[in-house]
């Protein structure tokens, strides 16, 4: 977060100001250390300060405050003044910015699995150019990469939300200025006025969107302006009792005490948020409490000896506020970094070695690269600072590309890699074939770790699921599109991960496949707790809207598979969705259709959060990615459903024992990797399961005689 804004006042301010010789706050340094301080250990130890993130509010109510104020002191009134604010910007932030950017994705080049090349040059990009906040919360819609591992630059969101509010609040009070002097009235009041609109506005938006779209709201500036302008609002009120310098003499007194009450009031409202706040529901409304409490701080201005300012205002302190923007810049990519060197989990030791580093790298940072390029040297041209600013931000960019062109190249490289390996009769499901008699496993791995996560159903490529907020309806044709035998495919995601298996089935049976797909939601007459009533419902209806379709269409058979992992409203669990496939399941049994239940895969996220990522640091060591039978199993309360019917027009096909032994559950199957994320196959791997499926799809559409592969791991297929 940005740091060293000098505030000097005049002698004649209402609010007097405790200073260090140099001009800064004490105060305010105070409050700097105080925010970064909570943000690292948050990161560092999430459970002893649950709320320590809103660190990141302190630190806008701060920014807005010390900038509007500069702004008040010396307004901008020609586009000179505007270049003249925005190159002291970049000479303040830019050059520390984009040297931990550098040092960050080289870093991450040498120490980080391939897996996190692409993201990391894509996310570097975005910090580069500010708009990481935006690029994040496209990502945090995106069911397939919400939960991606985190690269080395997602701390930036908050400095783009900031850097954003630099370029336009410096314009909204140019204008303002404008405004004073046709009206011929003070600078500060109308200021106050300009400020309240868009600070109104923005926590409107805040406490509606977060309701309705928690993951983005947390991200985007529309719903985080209002903090900054929070404290603009501040400095523009203390502004306006700049004059009222008759009213000191009288209130002193009164101050003196109030000044501690508020200042406690604003600190106990921090410590609150810190201690009991979780980031759901957050900002909305929810922010409004540590906002107002460190604006009370600041407001207080309070230098009693009965006040946290105090403590706040020693030398250790001052110091981490001093170097706190370097600090907050350093801490994220050495706490990301770190694990994959040492290819384990924090520990104590090392957690406390990354907060030691930090603040060394930033202490450097702070005296060799801040200070020496925050004051310009004499005569030189408002231009400068634009063109470095370019070049660098282009230099850093560059990087970044031809990083993600790599990984590109390695993607077109697997298409080749792919074909040469479906040749083997031992390569992927083949493996685990009882009559195969496979032993050693190839030494290359297709797709690569770098390639998984984009080894996926062409049904992504095509869009063809219904996403959050579950509005309007979809559905696309895949297969023989002239065959006269149709197949309705119906689920959430782990019913998508099947279509690459079945699509190759459609050709060779001469059939084809209409999709019904939507992600999160599931095809059941249960209501599912979503975060808004509306999605809840939207829901439903489209459950409601595929059964429908699945009813009135000629479909010979209706394959579904789901991975039921959300809360029924209500409560009940696994039961409460057991009934509502029942239910369902029902419907189309009454409508005369054949029903094939796809048993949902094992689910490795409950040991390893994302496979690939886990292969690609040991590839050599793949028993480190794979988990238990026991622990990867999970139930299914849809197979359990049709498993109750005992109907012979609704069967389940339990294929666990192509993605397990009897014990263990690798992630790795003959050569093919089995999951391009936590719980979802890649469409290598389901391909690979064509000879199982085929005759599975075939004996569910009531074809007599049919015979489907054992294999070695057990005896139970369908």
């Amino acid at each position: 977060m940005t740091t060293g804004v000098l505030i000097r006042r005049r002698r004649d301010a209402a609010v007097t100001t405790k200073s260090r010789g140099d001009g800064v706050r004490k105060d305010i340094q105070g409050l700097r250390a105080l925010a970064v301080a909570l943000v690292v250990v948050f990161h560092l130890w999430t459970h002893g300060a649950r709320g320590g993130f809103v660190g990141v509010d302190v630190f806008f109510v701060i920014s807005g405050f010390l900038i509007t104020s500069h702004l008040l002191t010396k307004p901008p009134q020609t586009l000179s003044d505007l270049g003249a604010f925005w190159a002291r910007r970049i000479r303040r932030l830019l050059p520390a910015a984009l040297t931990v950017l550098t040092v960050s994705l080289l870093a991450a080049r040498l120490i980080a699995p391939d897996t996190q090349w692409k993201n990391t040059g894509q996310q570097i990009m975005a910090a580069t150019l500010y708009w990481q906040n935006w690029h994040l919360a496209g990502q945090s819609v995106d069911y397939l990469h919400e939960d991606s591992p985190p690269t080395v630059a997602q701390h930036f969101w908050s400095l783009s939300v900031e850097e954003q509010f630099y370029m336009m609040w410096p314009v909204l009070l140019a204008a303002t200025v404008m405004v004073a002097r046709l009206l011929s009235r003070r600078l500060a009041p109308l200021a106050a006025l300009a400020v309240s609109v868009p600070l109104v506005a923005s926590l409107t938006w805040s406490i509606i969107y977060t309701r309705s779209h928690p993951p983005q709201a947390y991200f985007i500036t529309t719903t985080r302006i209002w903090e900054l302008a929070t404290g603009a609002l501040l400095a523009a009120l203390v502004q306006c009792a700049v004059p009222q310098r008759m009213a000191r003499h009288r209130t002193s007194r009164l101050r003196a005490v109030l000044r501690p009450i508020v200042a406690w009031a604003g600190y106990a409202t921090l410590a609150y948020a810190v201690l009991t706040f979780g980031s759901d529901g957050f900002p909305g409304y929810k922010a409004l409490l540590p906002v107002l409490g460190t604006a009370a701080v600041i407001a207080a201005n309070d230098q009693s000896p009965f006040t946290p300012n105090r403590l706040l205002a020693g030398r250790p302190a001052q110091y981490l506020g001093d170097i706190s923007y370097s600090v907050y810049l350093w801490h994220w990519p050495i706490i990301v970094l770190v694990p994959y060197a040492t290819k384990h989990d924090l520990t104590v030791g090392e957690k406390v070695g990354i907060v030691v580093a930090a603040v060394a790298a930033a202490g450097l940072t702070k005296r060799y690269i801040e200070d020496r390029f925050r004051r310009p040297r004499a005569a030189r041209s408002l231009v400068v600072p634009f063109r470095w600013a370019v070049a660098g931000m282009a230099g850093v960019i560059a990087l970044s590309m031809v990083q993600i062109g790599e990984v590109d190249r390695r993607l077109h490289q697997q298409l080749r890699d792919v074909r040469l390996a479906a040749a083997d009769p031992c390569f992927g499901a083949s493996a685990m074939r009882a009559d195969r008699h496979c032993v050693a496993a190839p030494d290359q791995v297709v797709p690569s770790p770098i390639a998984a996560p984009k080894d996926m159903s062409f049904s992504y490529k095509y869009d063809c699921q219904l996403k959050l907020p579950f509005t309007g309806f979809k559905s696309c044709v895949f297969g023989d599109r002239k065959a006269t035998r149709n197949v309705a495919l119906v689920g959430n995601s782990h019913a998508i991960h099947w279509l690459p298996a079945l699509q190759q089935v459609a050709l060779a049976e001469h059939f084809k496949i209409t999709t019904f797909f939507s992600e999160q939601c599931f095809a059941t007459t249960a209501r599912i707790q979503f975060p808004t009533r509306a999605e809840t419902e939207n829901c439903l209806h489209w459950g409601q809207q595929v059964m429908n379709a699945t009813k009135a269409g000629a479909y010979d058979l209706v394959v579904t598979s789901e991975r039921t992992y959300m809360t029924p409203v209500g409560g009940g669990g696994d039961n409460a969705f057991q009934q509502g496939y029942t239910s369902y399941v029902k419907n189309w049994l009454n409508a005369n259709r054949r029903v094939l239940v796809l048993r949902d895969v094992p689910h490795p996220a409950t040991t390893v959060d994302d496979v690939p990522n886990c292969v690609a640091q040991h590839r050599h060591q793949l028993t480190a990615c794979q988990g238990s039978r026991s622990s990867w199993m999970h139930k299914d309360p849809l197979a359990d459903a049709v498993r109750g019917m005992k109907s012979n027009k609704a069967v389940v096909a339990n294929l666990t024992d192509w993605f397990c032994t009897k014990t263990t559950c690798p992630p790795v199957i003959g050569g093919a990797m089995v999951y391009f994320d936590g719980s979802h196959i890649t469409a290598t791997y389901a391909r690979t399961l064509v000879p199982v499926l085929e005759p599975i799809v075939a004996r569910a559409m009531g074809a007599k005689k049919v015979v489907i592969p054992a294999a070695a791991a057990g005896k139970e297929h369908a």
